[in-house]
Parts: structure tokens; sequence; C-alpha cells
């Protein structure tokens, strides 16, 4: 599955467009290398999502094309959720 159709259909972020936005822009990485929004994602992928001073880090759990409302957290395990501090140098 696609990183910009997975980021949308978890619910992690709530739009597809402000997915591939946010993968352009070099704020997503799997598995420790910056991807791109066609990246393809597999269970037990490894995902840092740039929130501006928040770094959510997940783990892939399973891959569904729809979910239900209440079930989008099953897709996924939050390994790490933390702020970056404001003297932490931006990410190139």
């Amino acid at each position: 599955m696609r990183l910009d159709k997975y980021l949308k259909v978890s619910r992690i972020i709530k739009r597809r467009t402000i997915s591939k936005e946010m993968s352009e822009s070099s704020r997503v990485r799997v598995n420790g290398k910056v991807a791109k929004p066609s990246t393809k994602v597999k269970v037990g992928d490894i995902i840092d999502v740039e929130f501006g001073r928040m770094i959510l880090k997940i783990e892939v759990k399973e891959l569904r094309d729809h979910v239900l409302k209440d079930d989008s957290h099953m897709l996924y395990e939050i390994i790490e959720e933390k702020r970056r501090e404001e003297n932490e140098e931006e990410r190139v």
C-alpha cells in the first residue's frame, strides 16, 4: 500500500492530499529513510511523522483499504510520541 494512502486510511493524517504534501516535504520517514508519497508500506515498517514540534513514531500492524471509524487504531501501534526541543536542529 502507498504511504500516503496508509496514513489517510489509518487516520494518522485526515486527508490524503495533506499526507502527500507532508511526504513531499521530507516530514515522513519509513524505516529511518525519508519517504515519498508512493513509498510502499508493509507490515512491520516503522514510520516517523513530524507534526510541527511533535514527532510520532508508529509500527505498521495491518494494511486495509477501508476501516470503520472506531477500528483505525488496530492498523498501527504507537512506539513513541515526543516533542522536539526548540534548540534541536531542523531536518534537511
